[in-house]
């Protein structure tokens, strides 16, 4: 086959030429986030501009199991959706962290939906949970449902089964519930008290309290992060994903101590906080 046609390149050999451009910046990409993953892990607080993740999978930090029957009840044919009523000015940023993390571990049928309580929302809350599935007709495909309500209520909501659960109340509550879907629950009484003191902490005090509670709250995460990278030690967890997501949302990160600024960027160097920075702005 000819490479020229009439003096012009023959579409063919320009349609490969086009495919193989795609493959190189594709394995580019991959490179670049392997690369990232590699050194955020061994060095949490590394200088990686995230950017390089924006277009490509995150491997997930939990490594724990759950039984989604032992959780949530049998799976008798009818798709398992959580339910969750939020105000749209207060985006719950965690949870959103979490959906990203449940969706690398099930799979998970995401829709955001407006109630008519609430007359309209910016378009970054419409889409805040991804694009919507393709094949989201076919709900038997999927092991999970997840989906978010913008509505005009005093206090975030989450419905599961309204014969076998009473509806949890509060960011922090749903957070805990997502995050055992995760297996991601600390094995020793020790850290898991540790871990919902934080998370009681950074919601009363960070998300609800005033400026002297918040400077207290920050002192406190600054002092704890400079023993260790994480606020539980040397593994990420649902205390990080909390903190990290209210002092975001405080307005805080500029202004915070150095440790604490090193955390939030190694809490991005992780890619798993991609989905709240647009609900910042």
């Amino acid at each position: 086959m000819p490479m020229y046609q009439n003096g012009e390149v023959d579409p063919a050999v320009k349609a490969l030429e086009d495919r193989q451009d795609e493959v190189l910046r594709r394995l580019y990409e991959l490179k670049a986030t392997v690369d990232g993953l590699t050194k955020t892990v061994t060095t949490p607080d590394a200088d990686l501009d995230a950017t390089t993740l924006s277009h490509a999978p995150v491997e997930s930090v939990f490594r724990g199991t759950a039984d989604l029957d032992s959780l949530l009840g049998k799976d008798l044919g009818a798709l398992r959706d959580i339910v969750i009523n939020a105000h749209p000015a207060r985006p719950p940023l965690s949870l959103l962290v979490l959906h990203g993390l449940l969706c690398q571990r099930y799979q998970v049928l995401s829709s955001v939906h407006l109630h008519s309580s609430v007359p309209g929302v910016p378009p970054p809350l419409m889409s805040c949970l991804g694009p919507r599935h393709t094949d989201s007709y076919a709900r038997q495909r999927f092991q999970l449902g997840f989906t978010l309500i913008w509505k005009d209520v005093s206090k975030l909501q989450m419905k599961f089964s309204t014969q076998n659960m009473c509806p949890i109340e509060g960011e922090a509550n749903v957070a805990r519930f997502l995050s055992r879907l995760l297996g991601a629950d600390p094995q020793d009484p020790v850290s898991a008290t540790q871990m919902d003191r934080w998370i009681d902490t950074a919601v009363f005090q960070l998300a609800e309290g005033g400026n002297k509670e918040r400077a207290a709250v920050l002192r406190s995460l600054n002092t704890a992060l400079g023993r260790s990278p994480w606020l539980l030690g040397e593994g990420f967890s649902l205390a990080d994903v909390v903190c990290a997501c209210c002092v975001l949302q405080a307005g805080e990160s500029g202004s915070a101590p150095a440790n604490v600024q090193r955390w939030l960027k190694s809490c991005q160097n992780l890619g798993h906080f991609r989905c709240v920075y647009p609900l910042l702005q």
